[in-house]
């Protein structure tokens, strides 16, 4: 049940705990290792909240990372909460459900415009385009392309226009955004909001307007075209009106 929750209230749940376990444990005299083990083990065990693995690893190491920064005679009780916050401006609670910070590699989508060929003067979206690695990946494929940037988090998306002055960077959700002006967009996301992204393009994007995918294929969709990466990974590729893929069950 709790893995079902929105994300980061498993995380902070799982913590919220471990600190309790570790301040119960105490008051009931056992020694502080002791303490520290039973909370710890609390976290690693809880860990399978987190639904990937930079999740569970989020679960497992907040406590202990916690305690240690607080254990530290360097810096006030308070100081942890410093480390917190810088989290949540760059990255903000409704930004956790989406993907983490995973930038494009470059040269990802070198050979795109001949498997999506676009004509000049296209809109492309880089739907969640974090430091502007995706953008800069997009500019090399589609060098005559209007391209744009939307990041919820502001701090990233200054630094994102500044890395991309050719580009239109915005701060705002790509989930209300509407993707409905746009010949591409490009999402590397996770495979949980696939679905979502499955969901909005079928919704608003125009025939001929394609969705493309680092890595986590749309198993709802038949692909039009593959790319491969330098590093192996794949670029799934698919064009409006979409077709539904054989197992997905749809007409």
């Amino acid at each position: 049940m709790l893995a079902r929750l929105p994300w980061p209230l498993p995380a902070l749940l799982a913590w919220a705990g471990a600190w309790a376990l570790f301040a119960g444990g105490q008051a009931l005299g056992l020694s502080a290792w002791l303490a520290l083990a039973l909370a710890s083990g609390w976290g690693v065990v809880v860990s399978v909240w987190g639904g990937t693995w930079w999740r569970r690893a989020m679960i497992g190491l907040g406590f202990p990372l916690s305690l240690a920064l607080l254990g530290s005679g360097a810096v006030p009780p308070w100081a942890w909460l410093l480390p917190l916050m810088l989290l949540l401006l760059i990255y903000p609670l409704n930004a956790w459900r989406d993907a983490p910070l995973f930038p494009t590699p470059a040269h990802a989508l070198r050979g795109l415009a001949a498997l999506a060929p676009l004509p000049e003067g296209a809109r492309v979206l880089d739907a969640g385009c974090g430091l502007g690695d995706g953008l800069q990946a997009l500019r090399e494929a589609y060098p005559r392309a209007q391209l744009h940037g939307l990041e919820w988090s502001w701090p990233l998306r200054a630094l994102s226009a500044l890395r991309c002055p050719w580009a239109r960077v915005r701060q705002g959700d790509i989930w209300r955004a509407d993707w409905g002006v746009y010949d591409l967009v490009y999402l590397f996301q996770r495979p949980e909001s696939m679905a979502r992204a499955v969901a909005k393009a079928r919704l608003e994007l125009k025939p001929g307007s394609w969705l493309a995918s680092l890595e986590f294929e749309a198993t709802e969709l038949q692909p039009q075209a593959q790319a491969q990466c330098p590093d192996g990974r794949t670029v799934w590729l698919y064009c409006a009106p979409f077709q539904a893929s054989a197992a997905s069950g749809h007409t």
